[in-house]
């Protein structure tokens, strides 16, 4: 896709190795390309609020990066940086773009948690600028891909906008080309990672055994899988009554590291119960799926379908809709049951 020249989006639920996948991406790249990568999360809220106060952020994030900028362009950034080169962000863009003009090596720029830049107009003249720079690419230089990666996909930003002012409602990042990669783990994959580890510790493990296991509890999410081996690995063997390595990587083992992992505080499913007071649509599908045996047809364009699918709470299976991964189920069981309205009997 990059050496296409392709633009393009990668939305994941939390925790779904998108970081991780964009800094192994951009340590390939290296070799081929000058690669940019920024992270909005280092923007606050306040610089996203006019032009002025973005451009000085975008040209500090850049400028602080290890990539080496040509000086004229390193000064003029350092003025825009300082507000001394306009209050428009086409004066960014000028300078982007002579720099483009300037590399032998097409620039990659990557943009981690867009997220951050949520419902901000800035943003969406950022973005704007980038497609007018991307359908003349032929006549004035620019970016040879961009990369933005986040949890909602930039059409599901939330926006607030006047209705009939159409230039702000259409998407800005209607160039982007569908990034369908699956992410997850398949239990082939798990196995090759027991496999590693299985050669360095000798740990006697039946490979395809816990590999099918940890796959059918998690379903492939990144960061149930690594979870799960790490409890194994780290809190799990050497204790009572997985003493020996060996009897740590059994179906006991991962069924015991299962229990500790729902048992936990996360940064995952903190998130995912966040999300359920903030989606009281949501919140209802869940119940249905789970406690009234509703099955649910997969309908686009269903908003508590399509926020569910993006938090990463259910998944397609042919064309209904199912939680995710028995984690998740368990998880959703547990809190449910537990809540006063459950156990009131309502």
């Amino acid at each position: 896709m990059v050496d296409s020249g392709q633009y393009f989006t990668i939305n994941r639920a939390r925790q779904y190795g998108k970081t991780t996948t964009l800094q192994a991406l951009g340590e390939f790249l290296k070799t081929e390309y000058k690669v940019v990568s920024l992270d909005f999360q280092m923007i606050s809220h306040a610089e996203f609020e006019s032009e002025q106060s973005f451009m000085s952020a975008f040209s500090r994030e850049l400028l602080e990066t290890n990539v080496q900028i040509p000086k004229d362009i390193h000064e003029k950034l350092s003025e825009i940086e300082y507000g001394e080169a306009g209050t428009s962000l086409s004066a960014l863009f000028k300078c982007l773009t002579q720099w483009c003009g300037r590399e032998r090596k097409g620039i990659v720029l990557i943009i981690d948690e867009v997220d951050s830049a949520g419902g901000c107009q800035v943003f969406l003249d950022f973005l704007a600028q980038l497609r007018g720079y991307y359908i003349k690419r032929r006549r004035t230089p620019t970016f040879q891909s961009v990369i933005l990666a986040g949890v909602y996909d930039i059409k599901n930003l939330k926006r607030k906008f006047v209705a009939d002012d159409e230039h702000k409602m259409n998407s800005p990042w209607n160039i982007a080309a569908d990034f369908l990669i699956d992410m997850s783990f398949s239990e082939k994959d798990i196995s090759g990672m027991l496999s590693e580890y299985e050669r360095d510790h000798n740990a006697g493990m039946d490979i395809q055994t816990v590999a099918g296991l940890i796959y059918d509890y998690t379903s492939g999410y990144p960061y149930l899988v690594s979870r799960i081996c790490k409890l194994i690995d780290e809190r799990i063997a050497g204790r009572e009554p997985f003493w020996e390595k060996g009897s740590a990587w059994t179906r006991n083992g991962v069924l015991e590291a299962v229990k500790l992992l729902l048992g936990e505080p996360n940064t995952l499913f903190e998130s995912l119960i966040n999300k359920l007071e903030d989606y009281p649509e949501l919140d209802k599908m869940l119940r249905d799926l789970l406690f009234n045996g509703k099955e649910i047809a997969y309908v686009v364009g269903v908003r508590s379908i399509e926020n569910a699918l993006m938090f990463g709470f259910v998944k397609r299976a042919d064309n209904t809709i199912v939680i995710a991964n028995r984690i998740f189920e368990t998880l959703l069981y547990n809190l449910y049951l537990a809540s006063p309205e459950m156990q009131r009997g309502c």
